[in-house]
């Protein structure tokens, strides 16, 4: 008969410590959400102008430039200045796989939420396929240039011995290097992604502004491109600090703006392509918006 009192105080501890609790989480869940909601939005209004995505080009020029003078006030032992570091191995070398599936997630929906149309949004999504025909193209000729500027070398402790193997492959068949003119891939494909990324999230700042449906899936995408970007820029940096030659660096740098000249710059504008991105979206603007 004594244990009633006790017993039923701990039930009433353990109802107010799960009011607590709930009250908590719902706390978070609304700071969460106005962080989310208050970070996309101003982050597709900064992307939305066309101002501010030209600093962002002459941005990405500085960095591939001028970048590598900063070698000399850098420390040389850094995590970032060793080929096999984690972010290297598992983003850099993976830059398109990372790029195509968040970006992808972006732009599917993003055009199908505005349209509800599957074939609009096949077409928009083709704008990757073209991308990564891009990528691979680009590394095919990079490897034609080194084989067609390269010499078979020998290492020795004297030096170096060259050999008059005619081509890449008996050259590393017998044990030796080919050194030849390298551009360097990673700088084209940093380039390349941070271009087509900016491009591609510009659009999300006419698709608010439409009112178009605006939920946590579509704006959590968002800015996990965006984090990504901000990656992207971070490891072009590290980059040209750290790892090739210059003039690799620049040429890597310019044939990634070259090509994205050519497709969102001017293939994409033509009735014949895959369309630039928000191309036939937002066909009627809305007056107010809609948010899931």
């Amino acid at each position: 008969m004594e244990r009633g009192p006790v017993v039923g105080a701990g039930r009433g501890v353990g109802t107010r410590i799960q009011a607590v609790l709930g009250c908590l989480a719902r706390v978070l869940l609304w700071v969460s959400s106005t962080l989310l909601y208050f970070g996309s939005e101003q982050a597709a209004r900064l992307l939305g102008s066309p101002c501010l995505r030209r600093l962002y080009h002459a941005w990405l020029a500085a960095v591939v430039i001028f970048g590598p003078l900063l070698q000399f006030h850098v420390n040389p032992r850094t995590i970032f200045a060793n080929h096999g570091n984690f972010f290297n191995i598992k983003f850099v070398n993976s830059a398109w796989g990372w790029t195509c599936t968040f970006l992808g997630g972006f732009v599917l929906l993003v055009v199908f939420l505005a349209t509800r149309r599957v074939a609009v949004t096949a077409r928009h999504l083709s704008r990757l396929v073209v991308g990564a025909a891009v990528w691979r193209g680009a590394g095919r000729a990079f490897l034609l240039i080194e084989d067609l500027t390269g010499s078979c070398f020998e290492p020795l402790p004297q030096g170096l011995l060259l050999h008059e193997l005619p081509d890449r492959r008996s050259c590393l068949a017998a044990g030796h290097q080919w050194r030849g003119y390298t551009v360097s891939s990673h700088t084209f494909l940093l380039t390349f992604c941070c271009l087509l990324m900016a491009e591609e999230a510009a659009v999300f700042a006419k698709y608010l502004a439409h009112g178009l449906p605006a939920g946590t899936p579509l704006r959590l995408i968002f800015l996990l491109n965006m984090l990504l970007l901000g990656l992207w820029n971070f490891l072009l940096l590290c980059t040209v600090i750290y790892f090739h030659q210059y003039t690799h660096k620049v040429v890597g740098a310019a044939v990634g703006t070259f090509a994205w000249y050519l497709t969102y710059g001017s293939w994409y504008h033509q009735p014949w392509s895959p369309g630039s991105p928000g191309h036939g979206l937002f066909s009627r603007p809305r007056s107010s918006r809609k948010h899931n």
